[in-house]
């Protein structure tokens, strides 16, 4: 493992002293930061593009996010992917699921062509090696909270059953709260895998966001927020099952239960709520991915630059 040292503080071996601008061997684990990218091109170009932008993990959609069907990639087209990954060390690789696909829904159709779309899901992603699958819950409309949860978790275990997973663990994603959307609570994402360890051998874990965290009302943007809420997600969900991260300024105000992404340092977290995110001693060891707007030519690199700032503790 290399020092990078744009990324992770502190400098290793003589860097540290100021003796050589060279990448020194170190035994510090280096901070994850990065990105979504499109696969618009091909698999491969995704991977490059991360790489370009100065990532060294990554999140891609496997197929349109906006339609029912798709198909496996080729052996091929996966080969040049891992290829790409290995020589640019993007670890891990992150899967985001269908915007289409609402397993809670109280209507069977939907959920009938929500399990064979997270199926499909679940294959790509054991195909091209990812190592999370991130879904969101889904929306429980017209039923109870408790309906809809075991609606989400027969849906998962439907889909997933027969299938060798490998290393793939599924992220169940935190919500801003809207509505009926499901997950915005610690205590509805503890229950979903608690009981659907028990319902599946796919292992699940979450993804958090921290949008999704502020507009659920859970203050980040400051430095009793942030202790509180890592202490809940600790109690609630146990940190070791909260491998990623996804690092989301909001153009909402806290509790306005509004999912809207901002760039880095524009919206309601700030820069400085991202630095004691980044650099708090229980999530140094995640992998933080960028999923804000881009605008304007650039600003996927400034965002991820402003991160690498944060991480270090520099505004």
């Amino acid at each position: 493992m290399q020092c990078v040292v744009d990324i992770w503080p502190p400098p290793c071996g003589p860097m540290a002293h100021g003796a050589s601008s060279a990448r020194e061997p170190c035994h510090h684990v280096s901070l994850r930061l990065g990105i979504h990218t499109s696969i618009a091109g091909s698999l491969e170009r995704s991977a490059l593009k991360a790489a370009e932008l100065g990532a060294n993990t990554f999140q891609i959609f496997s197929s349109s996010p906006r339609q029912w069907k798709a198909s496996v990639p080729s052996a091929p087209s996966v080969a040049l992917f891992e290829k790409a990954r290995k020589r640019h060390d993007l670890v891990p690789l992150v899967i985001h699921d269908n915007y289409l696909i609402n397993l809670a829904s109280v209507h069977e159709k939907t959920r009938d062509l929500s399990i064979q779309a997270f199926r499909g899901e679940l294959e790509r992603a054991i195909a091209i090696g990812a190592d999370y699958l991130v879904a969101h819950p889904g929306n429980y409309k017209g039923q109870t909270v408790e309906q809809g949860i075991l609606h989400f978790l027969e849906g998962v275990a439907t889909a997933a059953q027969g299938l060798a997973h490998g290393k793939l663990m599924l992220l169940i994603e935190n919500t801003a709260g809207a509505g009926a959307q499901l997950g915005s609570r610690f205590e509805e994402l503890h229950v979903m895998r608690e009981y659907g360890m028990k319902m599946t051998d796919l292992p699940i874990g979450f993804c958090l966001d921290t949008c999704h965290l502020l507009a659920s009302g859970h203050d980040v943007s400051t430095t009793s927020g942030l202790k509180q809420t890592v202490n809940e997600a600790e109690r609630l969900l146990g940190l070791e099952n909260v491998p990623v991260i996804h690092a989301n300024d909001s153009k909402t105000p806290l509790g306005s239960h509004v999912d809207r992404h901002e760039n880095i340092g524009q919206g309601y977290i700030g820069v400085d709520g991202f630095r004691r995110i980044l650099t708090h001693p229980g999530l140094r060891n995640k992998a933080f991915i960028l999923e804000t707007p881009v605008d304007q030519p650039g600003d996927d690199r400034k965002n991820l630059d402003t991160l690498k700032r944060a991480a270090r503790g520099a505004l």
